[in-house]
């Protein structure tokens, strides 16, 4: 998959990262428009990341795929991985492809009208939002339970339950910069719990707080949640790398530091 850290590669490199598949790493800079190379174009004809090769497609041969939504049902049907059962099936792909053809193309041009385009124009920049508007009042309607960020508890590091298939790994490197960061100020992102207190995103901090220490920690509860729902949210707030020959590449977020471009390629 070729990659730059926006939203729609990233989905593809968390499925990469969470079903632990071997890739390589590519670099692609679209702000100096690598993307619409010869060679990036034989890849995707479109000029847009994502996309991939599969060095080991059917057959042994190499196989395309652009579109991160496209991508996402290749490796899931590919690896039997992450597609939920079959009762969960229908609304897998009602929510993955609405993103992928509603509220991503709508959010992507009122990106480019409001923030890009070299002249206002009134009406560009009053239809996107509004069509905005109405998505996000539509995800509301799914949303009306309490959100774990409603509430924060204090809960004993004890009392939480690692999550057994986690498939992300830390180096003492990381670690230890999430424990310098936490010493300097303090725990600024609670950790997301179940309510059997299974961990569903934090593992690092949970690493770090066991090395300075730390009896107790900020948690939300994620109540009401199914396994299923569980599942798919766990991936970790912190940072996870990318190896390839470009380097190491870093992908951070709470309690960390850098975000920088990288592609990938699959195999």
């Amino acid at each position: 998959m070729y990659y730059h850290p926006t939203p729609n590669p990233a989905k593809v490199a968390l499925f990469l990262e969470e079903t632990g598949l071997s890739y390589e790493v590519v670099p692609v800079d679209t702000a100096k428009g690598q993307q619409h190379t010869p060679e990036f174009r034989a890849i995707n004809p479109n000029g847009k990341v994502p996309a991939i090769v599969d060095t080991d497609g059917p057959g042994g041969t190499e196989v395309r795929v652009f579109d991160s939504s496209a991508i996402l049902l290749y490796l899931a049907e590919k690896t039997g991985k992450l597609m939920g059962s079959p009762a969960d099936r229908g609304e897998l792909l009602s929510w993955l492809f609405y993103i992928g053809t509603g509220l991503g193309p709508f959010s992507g041009q009122a990106v480019h009208f409001q923030l890009r385009a070299p002249e206002k124009l009134p009406y560009a920049n009053t239809s996107p939002p509004s069509t905005r508007a109405r998505a996000r009042a539509r995800v509301g309607s799914e949303n009306q339970r309490p959100w774990p960020a409603d509430k924060v508890e204090r809960w004993a590091i004890d009392r939480l339950i690692p999550y057994a298939k986690n498939a992300r790994t830390h180096t003492d490197a990381q670690i230890a910069a999430i424990a310098a960061s936490v010493k300097e100020w303090g725990w600024t992102t609670p950790v997301l719990v179940g309510e059997d207190g299974g961990l569903i995103a934090g593992h690092a901090r949970i690493l770090a707080a066991r090395q300075l220490g730390i009896a107790e920690i900020p948690v939300m509860v994620a109540a009401g949640w199914s396994e299923a729902q569980e599942r798919a949210y766990v991936w970790p707030t912190i940072s996870w790398r990318l190896p390839g020959r470009a380097g190491t590449q870093s992908f951070c977020g709470s309690n960390s530091a850098s975000y920088n471009s990288a592609a990938l390629i699959y195999r």
